[in-house]
């Protein structure tokens, strides 16, 4: 124990002199140089801006430049909260102008950024910022470089350029999928606007080596987190439309993966008001996302019923999904939550019953709340997760321990649907295999649920707890018989039964809205595993 310690102890001290050389180095003369080696290639190929709309979030009413308040802009940036430091240095809001703006008051404010920021700077020059100000640069030219004089046009290509050979030299190095997704893309824009091949090669060739790392076999996000899912999809579709418009060849693998992300992207989250909450997503409504794809022709089948461990049955009226999916490996949990065989039902475009959501704060307590089982729509033993968690040098939850899916089985009939699903989570501690099924009656407007719970060798008995996640303006009245409870939601009323066990109201955390939190109400049900084959039952029935 005292010698690992040591060496843990060596490892630490030794990466931090490596790290505070290497820091040295990027901010010296010498790597500067080497990062200034560049052609006089100017821009050949100028994006149309709507290939980008789907990247930025903004007001259809746009702005003026001349409306901002410009007076020592740079200086000032680090007064500014970090959210706020990042926006103005990423460039993204130039997204935001109307193309009447000055183009000599925008390239005035990009010439003073350059005088500031022209070598390399930790916080500027992040892989995210750095890639974000290339993209918003070079597709915003209208006002960033057309009708300038030949200095600024000299320092603005050749700051472009710096930074993408920044970008080459710090790719590998950096640990967020999503960061390295955004600097290939911005990487290839290059490349495609000055017709470097050097550029669009390394860029191509870092996309792809980069899907094949962090996609499965299916083409879903190892992650099985759905907002990496629209992530992916939307920048592979911003790189194709790039591709296309430069008449530029598109590799058959940007083309796979745009075909399988679509057809995920189609059943989980498309024309979906509020979003699935589950592995790191959040309420997100997707319908400038969905216009986007019919802007640019996208149309994705709609022919499967599972997709990233993910079953999912829908109609116009209804939808129910299931969680029945593994556990991601270690490295790509960052956001992976403990809602194994957790479900969402939906009536109306409303949720009737929910999961809690994610708090993405991972330095918060709340995040560890919000990963557990109990704070999902399923079924747990002894107050235990299903995936077990351990906090790795960065301060995130990684999954320690995972479990088997054992059976799987999906009908989707006319009016009737049904799924069923086993898994071994708890069979190691407990002795116990979970199945659990779910029948909906679209005539009847009634959902049934099993929760069969199955002895194993190694039984002993343990307390059991199924909870059902309702959103915080719910209101729920438990009926004098004991047995049911009333949900009073806006679009209908709706009675949970569950005849032979204990039922309950309690009181419970929602983090559908991203970093907030509220109060909410779930029904509970209670009881003890026993020797026998137990057979749970419940009802949903709206009245």
């Amino acid at each position: 124990m005292f010698i690992k310690s040591v060496f843990l102890n060596f490892n630490y001290f030794f990466f931090q002199i490596i790290n505070q050389i290497r820091k040295f180095y990027l901010n010296s003369n010498i790597y500067n140089k080497k990062i200034s080696k560049i052609d006089d290639g100017a821009i050949i190929y100028k994006p149309s801006q709507s290939i980008f709309n789907s990247l930025v979030k903004f007001n259809k009413k746009k702005s003026n430049i001349e409306d901002f308040s410009l007076n020592s802009i740079w200086k000032n940036s680090t007064n500014l909260n970090n959210k706020n430091f990042d926006k103005l240095h990423s460039f993204f809001w130039l997204f935001t102008l109307d193309l009447k703006s000055s183009q000599k008051v925008t390239q005035n404010v990009i010439h003073n950024w350059i005088e500031e920021n022209d070598k390399y700077n930790h916080q500027i020059w992040n892989l995210d910022i750095l890639s974000k100000r290339i993209i918003a640069w070079i597709s915003n030219s209208k006002l960033t470089y057309e009708n300038a004089d030949t200095n600024y046009k000299s320092r603005f290509n050749g700051l472009i350029k710096k930074q993408t050979n920044h970008l080459i030299n710090e790719i590998n190095r950096s640990e967020t999928l999503d960061d390295k997704i955004i600097s290939s893309s911005a990487i290839i824009l290059v490349g495609l606007s000055y017709g470097d091949s050097y550029y669009l090669k390394f860029g191509i060739d870092l996309l792809k080596k980069l899907l094949s790392y962090s996609l499965d076999e299916s083409n879903f996000p190892k992650s099985r987190n759905l907002r990496q899912l629209t992530f992916y999809l939307k920048y592979l579709i911003v790189i194709r439309e790039l591709l296309k418009e430069s008449q530029t060849v598109v590799p058959n693998f940007l083309d796979e993966n745009i075909f399988y992300l679509g057809k995920s992207y189609n059943l989980l989250c498309s024309n979906n008001k509020s979003g699935f909450l589950f592995n790191g997503n959040f309420t997100d409504q997707t319908e400038d996302f969905d216009n986007y794809l019919n802007f640019h022709k996208y149309k994705f089948k709609d022919d499967i019923y599972v997709a990233g461990g993910y079953i999912v049955l829908k109609d116009k009226k209804s939808s129910l999904i299931l969680d029945a999916g593994r556990a991601p490996e270690k490295k790509f949990s960052k956001d992976y939550q403990a809602g194994l065989f957790s479900f969402e039902f939906n009536f109306m475009g409303e949720k009737v019953i929910t999961n809690s959501g994610y708090f993405q704060d991972y330095k918060h307590q709340l995040n560890i709340i919000s990963k557990s089982s109990a704070a999902h729509s399923t079924l747990i033993l002894n107050n235990t997760s299903s995936a077990k968690f351990e906090r790795n040098n960065n301060g995130h939850m990684l999954v320690s321990k995972n479990f088997k899916i054992l059976d799987k089985e999906i009908k989707k009939e006319k009016n009737f649907w049904f799924i069923k699903a086993s898994h071994d989570a708890y069979v190691k501690s407990n002795g116990v295999t979970h199945e659990r099924q779910l029948s909906y009656t679209h005539n009847q407007f009634k959902l049934e649920g099993c929760e069969k719970l199955i002895k194993n060798k190694n039984f002993k008995s343990s307390n059991f707890e199924i909870r059902f996640h309702l959103l915080p303006y719910i209101n729920l009245t438990k009926l004098l018989n004991n047995q049911s409870i009333l949900i009073e939601s806006k679009n209908a009323g709706w009675k949970f039964t569950c005849e032979d066990y204990k039922i309950d109201i309690e009181t419970g955390l929602y983090f559908g809205n991203k970093n907030k939190y509220y109060e909410n109400k779930n029904i509970l049900i209670t009881g003890l595993t026993t020797p026998n084959e137990q057979n749970i039952f419940w009802e949903i029935l709206k009245i």
